[in-house]
């Protein structure tokens, strides 16, 4: 009978200490540590506007927005979610572009093969390469449809000038990473395409033959062009998108929001 009790006993302790443990987890060190003040994984949270704010305030994905949003910003006909499709088009041709990584190799000899035998004999490989390309085509309109549309509402007046110059240049980072993307199959639209573009910046006054010189990496196409133009496609654009992207966020959040009609 006893036995039983001490059973019994010690199982409603161990149910009471389950019910106890996330309360003493929301209380450690650790957890406080992480969670910062007004978070809703703190412990003793109550719904009020200013643990919202908090909640905003002190979360990175939250704090791209404004704690309090605009009618006109929620409307998909206002923006036509252009901004963020970009953003998303992005992500998209990072993930692509990262698994196209692992099997090409940016060299004259074995380029054009290793893009053969992916979308002959690699699994989903066709798939993954036609869904980089036609994601970086339609990254290229959704910038410039973005544009368009930030014109129109005259997004671009005081005191957003400075955002718009920073578009301007996000404009010409998605062209220019779609371009360098262009000759990394190395065909013969390839070579052709980067033999227009580097005699244009050739006619660059005063520094022209400088310039050809570091995009060719020598005086003729090679593989060191090949190279050089795969770092920009992979590393050295992408790093400075990602850069010209956080300001532009943060410039829409603190010139409060997305701007609304007149």
């Amino acid at each position: 009978m006893s036995d039983t009790m001490n059973d019994k006993r010690g199982a409603e302790r161990a149910i009471e200490s389950l019910k106890k443990l996330p309360d003493n987890v929301q209380s450690s060190q650790a957890w406080n540590s992480i969670f910062r003040p007004g978070s809703i994984f703190r412990n003793g949270y109550t719904d009020s506007p200013r643990n919202r704010s908090y909640v905003i305030m002190n979360s990175v994905l939250y704090h791209l927005h404004p704690v309090k949003v605009k009618r006109h910003a929620v409307k998909v006909s206002y923006t036509l979610c252009l901004g963020g499709l970009s953003f998303f088009l992005f992500i998209h041709l990072t993930i692509t572009g990262i698994f196209l990584m692992f099997f090409y190799r940016p060299t004259a000899v074995s380029a054009w093969s290793d893009i053969y035998t992916l979308q002959t004999s690699v699994t989903f490989g066709l798939l993954v390469r036609n869904m980089h390309r036609w994601g970086a085509h339609l990254m290229v309109l959704a910038v410039f449809l973005h544009m368009a549309r930030v014109f129109y509402h005259g997004a671009y007046k005081p005191p957003r000038e400075f955002n718009w110059v920073i578009g301007v240049v996000l404009l010409l980072l998605t062209l220019l990473l779609s371009f360098t993307g262009y000759l990394l199959p190395w065909d013969q639209l390839s070579l052709w395409a980067v033999t227009v573009g580097t005699n244009m910046m050739g006619y660059t006054p005063v520094f022209g033959n400088q310039v050809r010189f570091v995009l060719l990496g020598g005086v003729d196409i090679g593989t060191e062009t090949l190279l050089r133009w795969y770092v920009l496609h992979v590393l050295l654009l992408p790093f400075v998108i990602v850069i010209f992207m956080a300001v532009h966020f943060w410039r829409v959040r603190k010139d409060g929001g997305i701007s609304g009609p007149l």
